[in-house]
């Protein structure tokens, strides 16, 4: 199937099971120039996982072409939602290796929105970084340095199914060059990567909050200590 001929089967499916007033009220709430079809979670995943049936992912080229015409050509969200599920399928796993990395990137880059970015950045880059870790770290550093905003989201979330693999020294320096930032989802980034860490070390969690106190913003300190909290190991946000 050509990515043309995807897309357009992916359309169909999804208009036909999509509601104008959910449309409306998903396009308000995501704050997106691009219109919404208006499908919910589980239709959606079940046109995706009908459509994508009907295809075949003999390489990693075709499977790349597939995603990226679809991504590129998406007029709808979901659209480019079924593009991220696409890179996610059981059959691409022999091919995410660092020749997807141009790819995630330039989703990440014209995604521009934390729908898009966030799945790609602790799901596809996260696992490049678990294959590859020193090809990755070097990447993510970069990346965390970047001038694109989207960019220095996904190394800060990278490694958020991590857990006790979770490669701390190379999460603070993602962190770092935009701990003092002002923008809302680079803060809101750090403190849910600290976080998702706290389940796994929330002692260390605290450590890093109280010692960078000065430097990080309300809100990353509220969001960092949730799970610390939580488990009753600081009583508030120092």
């Amino acid at each position: 199937m050509s990515p043309a001929r995807l897309l357009a089967t992916l359309r169909r499916e999804l208009r036909a099971v999509g509601d104008p007033e959910r449309a409306k009220g998903a396009q308000a709430y995501m704050k997106s120039t691009m219109p919404f079809h208006g499908v919910g979670a589980v239709p959606f995943r079940r046109v995706c996982r009908e459509v994508f049936a009907g295809i075949e992912l003999p390489s990693a080229d075709a499977w790349q072409a597939l995603v990226l015409g679809v991504w590129r050509g998406a007029k709808f969200r979901e659209e480019r939602y079924a593009a991220v599920e696409l890179t996610g399928d059981r059959r691409a796993r022999p091919f995410q290796t660092l020749d997807a990395l141009p790819m995630y990137e330039e989703m990440i880059v014209t995604g521009a929105w934390w729908d898009c970015v966030d799945g790609i950045a602790s799901h596809r880059i996260g696992g490049l970084l678990r294959a590859y870790p020193r090809e990755m770290r070097r990447v993510l550093r970069a990346w965390s340095r970047d001038a694109d905003m989207w960019k220095r989201r996904a190394a800060i979330l990278s490694q958020l199914t991590l857990k006790h693999d979770t490669d701390l020294a190379l999460l603070y320096a993602c962190i770092e060059p935009s701990i003092g930032s002002r923008e809302f989802f680079l803060r809101k980034g750090i403190g849910w990567a600290l976080r998702q860490y706290a389940w796994t070390d929330p002692r260390e969690v605290l450590r890093y909050v109280t010692e960078n106190r000065a430097r990080l913003s309300p809100l990353t300190k509220r969001e960092a200590l949730k799970n610390v909290i939580r488990q009753g190991i600081a009583p508030r946000v120092p």
